[in-house]
């Protein structure tokens, strides 16, 4: 296994001790990209959790796991050559599952509302991690642009045609 991947998954057991929640983190999807490693998922072992540790841990609108998600790409990226760079998605009882679903719909919705009334859809209340997946998601669209605008935290995605 990589190192950063290794270190990646010992600093989240690591934070997660000292956060009280003794809790083994597994190396999931790991997605490979022209031969080298492009993301990582850490998977936090919820089985000898309960259920109020897991919604702490996910936190409201997922604003805790983000954030402990930030940390470990921040950190493990520092002094790192771009090339080098991992993304790291920290995944808790299935939510980044669920939550890029609801994201692929929302995605999916707006882009045919603009379509429809050829008028700009604008989608608050995203993190920026959730805003660069609706990006990613439209970017291969002919028709169809996006762009961030506004400051946090009451930035906004924009679509709209092209």
């Amino acid at each position: 296994m990589d190192q950063q991947i290794q270190q990646g998954r010992q600093w989240l057991e690591k934070l997660l001790q000292l956060m009280g929640i003794p809790a083994e983190v597994q190396v999931g999807r790991i997605e490979e990209e022209q031969s080298h490693i492009s993301s990582c998922w850490l998977t936090i072992d919820e089985n000898q959790l309960s259920q109020a540790q897991i919604e702490m841990l996910i936190g409201k609108k997922g604003e805790t796991i983000d954030s402990i998600q930030y940390l470990v790409n921040a950190l493990l990226n520092i002094g790192v050559a771009d090339e080098q760079h991992r993304s790291f998605t920290v995944e808790l009882n299935g939510y980044r599952i669920r939550r890029q679903a609801e994201l692929f719909a929302l995605a999916q919705n707006a882009a045919s509302q603009v379509r429809q009334t050829k008028q700009p859809k604008e989608l608050e209340n995203l993190s920026s991690a959730e805003r660069r997946q609706i990006h990613s998601l439209l970017q291969d669209s002919e028709d169809l642009e996006t762009e961030s605008r506004g400051q946090e935290p009451d930035r906004r995605l924009i679509i709209r045609l092209r």
